[in-house]
């Protein structure tokens, strides 16, 4: 029986961060946030966009992803970059993929985002 699909990535954060987080996926990333099912841990949160799903989860022992990560697409890579920049979110190039636009940046906690052209 394969695998059919992808439903979620979860990110680890430190206690406290879900503010950061928001302003991070929601007002600079675009995606929205959706509630997460009662029975869960009150702390963390959820995000969603297109068919990409982040759940952020409080982990009391964090320690920044600096080499996994989530790839997410997006339309406008430019616009995209341009935002987290002028946000101050690092903005780091990486080896040249041929047929693909990218760049890595970092959330608020330094987890590491790849950000890709669709």
């Amino acid at each position: 029986m394969p695998v059919t699909g992808l439903d979620h990535v979860q990110i680890a954060i430190p206690d406290g961060g879900e503010d950061s987080a928001r302003r991070f996926f929601v007002d600079l990333l675009g995606m929205r946030e959706v509630p997460k099912p009662g029975v869960l841990s009150p702390k963390g949160c959820w995000f969603t966009s297109g068919s990409a799903n982040i759940h952020v989860g409080v982990d009391p022992d964090f320690k920044p992803a600096c080499k996994a990560h989530p790839a997410l697409l997006v339309d406008e890579l430019d616009g995209m970059r341009a935002s987290l920049a002028t946000a101050g979110y690092p903005v780091l190039d990486d080896k040249p993929i041929a047929g693909i636009r990218r760049f890595f940046t970092e959330d608020p906690f330094g987890n590491r985002i790849e950000i890709i052209q669709n």
